[in-house]
C-alpha cells in the first residue's frame, strides 16, 4: 500500500491536490491502482494524525522489509521479487585468465592432460591456484575457499583442496617432458621479440621450428 496523489485544476487556474490510500492490483493483465480510502485534500489533511498512525504501525510491526511501489507493481504483474544471491569480484582474475590464454598455458595443460581419467577440471583448478598466488597468496586449503567464495574464476564454479592436490599431481605425472614450460617459454619469447629478425615462431603441437637469425643477437639466442 502507498499514498496516491492526484490533482484537479479549477476554472480560475488554481490546482487542488488530493491524497488517497491505495494499492496496485492486476486487472486483465494490466496493473491498476486500487483506491482503498480517500483522505481528502492535501491542504486540509491531518498530517499529524497520519504521522501518529505511521508511528503506531511501526511500533506494532517494526520497520520491516516493506516493498517499494515499483516492487509491489512488479509482484502485481506476476514478477518474482529480485534479491542478490552472491557478489564477487572478477576483474583481476579475468585479466589473468586472458594472459593465461595468450601464453597458451591452458591449452598446453589440456593437451598433456588429455586422455587421463580425472573428475577434476585440472586446467581451471591450476589456473585458480596461480591466480590466488598472484592476487592474494594463501595455503592450498584457503586458496580453494577463496576461489569458491571470494572471487569469480572463469569456467570454475568451485573447488576444494583435494582437487587442488589432484590437479598438481596429475600435472607432475603428465608433464614429465616439461612440455608446459616449453610452451610458455616460446610463447613469451614470441611476444617479446615479435617482428624482429630471428624471432622464434609460435609453438605448435610438435617441436617449434626456429627461424634463421644471427646467433649473436638476443632473438637468435632465444
Amino acid at each position: 500500500m502507498y499514498l496516491r496523489f492526484s490533482q484537479r485544476t479549477n476554472a480560475d487556474g488554481t490546482v487542488v491536490r488530493y491524497v488517497a490510500l491505495a494499492h496496485n492490483r492486476r486487472v486483465d493483465g494490466t496493473v491498476k491502482p486500487d483506491v482503498l480510502m480517500n483522505l481528502g485534500r492535501v491542504d486540509r489533511l491531518d498530517v499529524d494524525g497520519l504521522l501518529r498512525l505511521a508511528g503506531s504501525i511501526r511500533k506494532h510491526f517494526g520497520d520491516g522489509d516493506g516493498l517499494t511501489d515499483s516492487a509491489e507493481a512488479g509482484l502485481g504483474a506476476g514478477a518474482a521479487p529480485m534479491e542478490v544471491a552472491d557478489a564477487r569480484p572478477i576483474g583481476t582474475a579475468w585479466l589473468l585468465d586472458a594472459l593465461w590464454a595468450k601464453l597458451e598455458i591452458g591449452a598446453s595443460i589440456k593437451r598433456i592432460a588429455d586422455g587421463r581419467r580425472s573428475t577434476t577440471a585440472v586446467e581451471r583448478v591450476l589456473f585458480a591456484l596461480v591466480a590466488n598466488r598472484a592476487i592474494e597468496p594463501m595455503s592450498k586449503l584457503s586458496a580453494a575457499e577463496w576461489a569458491t567464495q571470494d572471487v569469480v574464476i572463469p569456467g570454475l564454479a568451485g573447488m576444494d583442496d583435494d582437487q587442488a592436490y589432484r590437479a598438481m599431481d596429475l600435472l607432475v605425472e603428465a608433464d614429465t617432458q616439461g612440455q608446459v614450460q616449453e610452451a610458455v617459454f616460446f610463447a613469451v619469447a614470441h611476444l617479446l621479440c615479435a617482428g624482429r629478425p630471428g624471432c622464434p615462431p609460435r609453438r605448435t603441437h610438435g617441436r617449434p621450428r626456429r627461424s634463421p637469425g644471427p646467433a649473436s643477437s638476443p632473438a637468435g639466442r632465444l
